[in-house]
């Protein structure tokens, strides 16, 4: 069954405050693993500008499909998140996030499409820092697929 289309514009709340940390920049830039000083020695992110280490471009991945879960857990939108697969991602930044930041995340429904059977919704997480400031807005496409026959 098709999503209700009426969601299309519904924003949640803001999440609770992540504090980002050095230790879970550094973690990150390993599992990706990408080498760059400036995720790990905040000397070499001193020199770049920066005044302590920043995080990779899909570090902030980990808070804001958390947040989505805001809209996947809705029972009035009806998402069966167990048919849900990622289906893509995209980052639009103000200025890199930086340990020390606390971030949170306000979702809204983008859009909802039925595409062969499948529900694909696009979930904008807007992320600001405590000072109410904007820093990224992530696009993450869910799918719902659809049903088996038979």
């Amino acid at each position: 069954m098709a999503l209700d289309q009426s969601f299309v514009g519904r924003s949640y709340p803001p999440t609770d405050p992540y504090e980002v940390g050095r230790e879970k920049i550094r973690e990150f830039a390993e599992a990706v693993g990408d080498p760059n000083p400036v995720y790990t020695d905040p000397e070499a992110a001193k020199a770049l500008g920066y005044a302590d280490v920043i995080a990779p471009p899909t570090f902030v991945f980990a808070i804001t499909f958390k947040a989505a879960g805001q809209v996947v857990q809705d029972p009035q939108l009806g998402l069966d998140y167990s048919r849900v697969v990622h289906g893509d991602q995209k980052f639009a930044y103000t200025r890199p996030v930086r340990a020390g930041d606390r971030l949170t995340v306000t979702s809204t429904i983008e859009s909802i499409k039925s595409l062969a059977g499948n529900d694909v919704v696009d979930v904008r997480g807007e992320v600001h820092d405590e000072a109410g400031e904007h820093v990224v807005t992530a696009i993450t496409k869910l799918v719902a697929r659809a049903a088996e026959e038979g």
